[in-house]
C-alpha cells in the first residue's frame, strides 16, 4: 500500500490527519495580549538570570597592550636583523613579520568587537521601536476563508459582471 508523502509523514510522526485538522482556533485580542504579556515576563526573567557583561574596556586595553608589545618586538627584531650576518637575518625578519601580524590581529579583534557591539545596539534599538509601535497600534483582527481556485474565479467574474451591469 503506497501512501502519499504527507500521509506517510503523518503516520510516521503520529500527527493528526488533514481531515482532523480542519478545526481552526481563533484567539481574541485579550487572549493574544495576555500571551504576549506572559512572554514578556518570561524574557525579563531570562534577562535577569543572565549575568551582565562587565568590563568591556579592560579587554580593549589588553588588546592595545598586546599590539604595542608586538610592534615593539617587531621594531627590535628589525634592528637586530639589520645588524646580524645575512644568513641569519632572514629568519629574524620572518619572526618580525609574524610579530607585526600579531599586532594587526589584536587591533582587528578590538575593532570587530566594537562593530559587533554597535550592531547589537542597533538591533536592540530596532526591536525597542517595533515593540513600542506594536503597543500603541490597535490590534487588527480578521477572518479568512479557504476557497478553491474555481470558487475564487467565479467570485471575481461575478464581480466583473455586476460592475459591468452598473456601468
Amino acid at each position: 500500500m503506497s501512501l502519499p508523502t504527507n500521509k506517510k509523514l503523518e503516520a510516521l510522526f503520529d500527527l493528526p490527519t488533514a481531515a482532523d485538522s480542519d478545526d481552526t482556533v481563533v484567539y481574541t485580542t485579550e487572549q493574544t495580549q495576555a500571551a504576549m504579556a506572559e512572554i514578556d515576563t518570561t524574557i525579563d526573567k531570562i534577562d535577569a538570570a543572565l549575568p551582565g557583561i562587565r568590563d568591556l574596556s579592560s579587554s580593549d586595553t589588553e588588546m592595545d597592550e598586546l599590539a604595542k608589545k608586538a610592534t615593539d618586538t617587531f621594531d627590535e627584531l628589525m634592528s637586530l636583523g639589520m645588524q646580524v650576518d645575512s644568513r641569519f637575518a632572514a629568519e629574524i625578519f620572518g619572526v618580525a613579520g609574524t610579530m607585526l601580524g600579531h599586532a594587526l590581529t589584536a587591533k582587528t579583534a578590538k575593532l570587530n568587537k566594537k562593530l559587533k557591539m554597535i550592531d547589537l545596539q542597533l538591533k536592540k534599538a530596532n526591536l525597542d521601536i517595533k515593540i513600542a509601535d506594536s503597543d500603541t497600534a490597535p490590534a487588527q483582527s480578521g477572518h479568512g476563508h479557504v476557497i478553491t481556485r474555481n470558487e475564487l474565479l467565479d467570485r471575481l467574474l461575478g464581480d466583473r459582471k455586476t460592475n459591468a451591469k452598473k456601468g
